[in-house]
């Protein structure tokens, strides 16, 4: 991760903080009982989360497929058959 990444994260995550103080803060309009004012914060806060989660899952079966034919194309060509026809070509190239 590049410094102007992480940075940027930084930036995302302290919004993302100051919008959960927004929403904990708001009045909720079941105010004769404070406990039910808690709970629904709380539940908001974990949807919330969960929204994140998902995401994260999401970015990392991407990465994770990505790196998967990345290394499928990589045993390919180190394939001792592949390999050897590469060097019999690249030495037909060049004349040796």
């Amino acid at each position: 991760m590049r410094i102007g990444d992480r940075e940027r994260l930084v930036t995302r995550l302290r919004q993302i903080r100051q919008t959960g103080r927004t929403t904990e803060t708001q009045p909720v309009s079941d105010a004769g009982n404070p406990d039910r004012a808690e709970i629904v914060v709380l539940e908001e806060r974990v949807a919330h989360l969960e929204q994140l989660l998902e995401g994260l899952q999401d970015s990392v079966h991407r990465e994770s497929e990505r790196q998967g034919r990345r290394l499928a194309e990589l045993e390919a060509r180190i394939e001792p058959g592949a390999l050897g026809e590469a060097m019999s070509k690249n030495a037909r190239e060049r004349g040796l």
